[in-house]
């Protein structure tokens, strides 16, 4: 690993120095490490998850090498339609995640805050931004984006459109959930796909649309079967696994390709042995660089994550007779959208269903909603008797989360866990004498 450690640090050191001649040297990085997982899997982790980072490895590297083959988006924005013209959709805030790896998410944060970027914007969106403003990536024909969850996106495409004259279609989600707000949102995607048409030729085909939807029906099914048998069974995997799974739940959702995985991991899974240890259902973005987390997380046969909440924030089966209908039930029902008592009620649905031991919410600095809305979800878990952790830190950018106060926050919760099982097998054993 000390040939990718030197290549890591020569592209971060060759990036400050000249961005706008670094991206050749970047993509070569994703393409190596492509190649790399393809013939030389991590070890010590499972063959799903060994997959899973190959195929999301893939799909970044292959796209970032075909400038015509992508659009931007925002992780909520509707891939499947994107799909339906052949092309992929690349998230900003994935991409921000892709780019930390070669430690650039500094450089690039203090780019765009140089710039005149308000530093309370979200490190994701700063990252992002500063890496196309410095000149160090290239822009695509196209983006689209969402209001879902975060009010840095309209700003930062506004701004993107502004400096690299990038267009975008911007779809203005409802708070509310009714046949009105959804034929609102459906008549937006319906532009939207005549607007992808208009750019980059071809008709929309819906009879397609709904045939993704179908697909997507499917994998969330799958999805759900193999979250539940992670409950169960220890599956070694890492924290950017989880983060690898949502990314493909929101870019290639939809995909024959993805679904075939998850069956690969559901049957992958049952080869495992049964788990012990506690399971922990964790909540939003996944910091997945953070020392402490990883030590604890990653292959740790007494702690396991059985899923995180953002991989399933939609739920739902969509009917496809209806695609345009559908996708925008879908959207306005994510637990992202609308008041947060909305996301405690799902959450809970999703505890209800894999009974974890203890759920960790994980604040991201300049997210306000995750911040705002946390003790609403504590009360739904002390509802439920599940004990909750709240963790402050960034999910991207390594200067704004301290190893220190999560080690000792984080040890303390789990310390108290491992109390509160030794107190209940002995009250079952003076139960039973």
């Amino acid at each position: 690993m000390w040939i990718a450690d030197k290549y890591i640090n020569y592209v971060k050191e060759q990036t400050i120095a000249h961005p706008e001649e670094s991206w050749g040297k970047i993509l070569l990085g994703f393409r190596l490490n492509k190649f790399r997982m393809k013939v030389l899997p991590t070890k010590g982790i499972s063959k799903g998850n060994q997959r899973l980072e190959t195929m999301m490895m893939s799909f970044v590297a292959d796209s970032l090498a075909r400038p015509d083959s992508y659009v931007w988006g925002n992780i909520f924005a509707p891939c499947e339609i994107i799909q339906c013209f052949g092309l992929n959709t690349l998230s900003i805030e994935c991409l921000a995640c892709y780019f930390s790896g070669y430690h650039l998410e500094d450089f690039f944060i203090d780019h765009a805050q140089n710039a005149g970027i308000a530093p309370t914007l979200c490190s994701y969106h700063k990252t992002f931004v500063g890496a196309i403003d410095s000149g160090a990536v290239p822009v695509p024909e196209y983006a689209v984006t969402t209001s879902l969850s975060c009010d840095g996106n309209l700003n930062t495409f506004r701004y993107l459109e502004k400096k690299k004259g990038v267009p975008f279609t911007f779809l203005d989600v409802p708070y509310r959930d009714d046949p009105a707000s959804v034929e609102y949102l459906a008549e937006q995607l319906k532009d939207f796909g005549n607007a992808l048409a208009a750019r980059f030729g071809g008709r929309f085909d819906a009879a397609a649309l709904g045939q993704r939807l179908d697909i997507e029906n499917q994998t969330r099914k799958a999805l759900e079967e193999f979250f539940r048998l992670q409950s169960e069974r220890y599956y070694p995997g890492e924290l950017i696994h989880h983060l690898y799974l949502m990314m493909g739940m929101h870019l290639l959702i939809g995909t024959r390709e993805f679904l075939d995985l998850i069956r690969f991991m559901i049957e992958d899974i049952k080869t495992y042995p049964k788990f012990d240890g506690k399971k922990i259902l964790w909540v939003h973005l996944i910091p997945f660089y953070q020392e402490t987390l990883q030590s604890y997380f990653n292959t740790n046969k007494k702690y396991q994550i059985i899923a995180c909440d953002m991989s399933m924030d939609s739920m739902e089966a969509m009917d496809i007779t209806k695609p345009f209908h559908a996708l925008a039930r879908k959207i306005i029902h994510n637990l992202y959208n609308g008041s947060y008592s909305n996301k405690a009620q799902m959450v809970g649905r999703l505890a209800r269903k894999l009974q974890p031991d203890a759920l960790i919410q994980f604040c991201h600095w300049g997210c306000k909603q995750s911040s705002g809305g946390s003790l609403l979800l504590k009360e739904k878990m002390q509802e439920m008797n599940i004990p909750m952790l709240i963790l402050d830190g960034d999910g991207i950018d390594r200067r704004n989360s301290h190893d220190g106060q999560i080690r000792t926050r984080l040890e303390a919760f789990l310390e108290m866990l491992d109390e509160k099982e030794t107190a209940e097998e002995s009250e079952r054993e003076e139960q039973i004498c």
